[in-house]
């Protein structure tokens, strides 16, 4: 039995791949401050709507898969800026949820003969 692989089946389909780009300076063109050790994974607990509107920017120009905003996001990371453990797993699973629904809100079946886009998580 062989593994499901996600980039190996969408590009069965087609000859490349579109990754989308640099997520901080997209959240700093629209007027967010990154200056913090948390980086851009501060904005999930802060303003998770602007990190849905970069993916969702990048999914509209042609994005193949979205990276998540959670390169910076770890338990520990977000309890020493005083959340919960709960609270912090809660926040690296909404890194994949907003890249989910800016995806879903573009991709629409059949309206292109692109295979549906892929969310992967930053590393």
């Amino acid at each position: 039995m062989s593994e499901l692989n996600p980039i190996k089946a969408l590009l069965a389909d087609v000859p490349f791949m579109v990754i989308d780009g640099a997520m901080a300076t997209e959240l700093e063109t629209l007027g967010c401050d990154l200056n913090d050790a948390l980086w851009s994974a501060r904005l999930l607990a802060q303003a998770p709507e602007k990190i849905r509107q970069v993916h969702q920017a990048y999914f509209e120009a042609g994005a193949d898969c979205a990276i998540t905003a959670s390169y910076q996001a770890t338990v520990p990371g977000f309890m020493q800026a005083g959340l919960t453990a709960q609270e912090a797993r809660e926040l690296i699973q909404l890194s994949v949820t907003l890249a989910q629904q800016a995806r879903d809100a573009v991709w629409q079946p059949g309206q292109t003969d692109r295979p549906k886009p892929l969310v992967a998580g930053a590393g």
